[in-house]
């Protein structure tokens, strides 16, 4: 496969394996507070689908607002990092910390000011698309 294993494309018939940086990519403008890096891993537009992708976000980069049809499960690999739903408190995650986040909930994830925050996150396709982007989250949003 090429850098991801696409679902759109026929899944692999034997176990396929994707190295550590394979596809490294940054990520597409306009979803966050700063550039960070992207890997993704899965990568599907078809109904029903998982899609997942491993991020590196650098100290005080967060994603702006965004929700995902079916949830979204963020699973913290290293570092730490500050997540909100709309209306609640922010909250610091750690490395192994997860975190659900359920289908439609407007939310945000990123590094905290001091710290770079990696990630793994997965989430299920519905009308062929797995993420709605909203609007930056405002400053003050980062302190917690």
């Amino acid at each position: 496969m090429n850098h991801v294993f696409d679902m759109q494309e026929a899944c692999p018939s034997t176990m396929t394996i994707l190295r550590a940086g394979d596809g490294m990519a940054a990520a597409p403008e306009g979803v966050s507070s700063g550039a960070f890096l992207v890997q993704m891993i899965l990568s599907s537009r078809a109904e029903g689908e998982m899609t997942a992708m491993r991020a590196f976000l650098p100290p005080g980069v967060a994603t702006h607002w965004h929700s995902h049809p079916r949830g979204q499960l963020l699973f913290v690999l290293d570092g730490v990092g500050l997540v909100q739903r709309e209306g609640g408190e922010v909250i610091e995650v750690r490395a192994g910390d997860a975190v659900w986040f359920t289908p439609d909930e407007r939310h945000w994830h990123g590094a905290a000011p001091a710290s770079p925050f990696n990630y793994l996150s997965v989430q299920s396709v519905k009308n062929g698309a797995a993420v709605a982007w909203l609007g930056p989250v405002e400053e003050e949003g980062f302190q917690q």
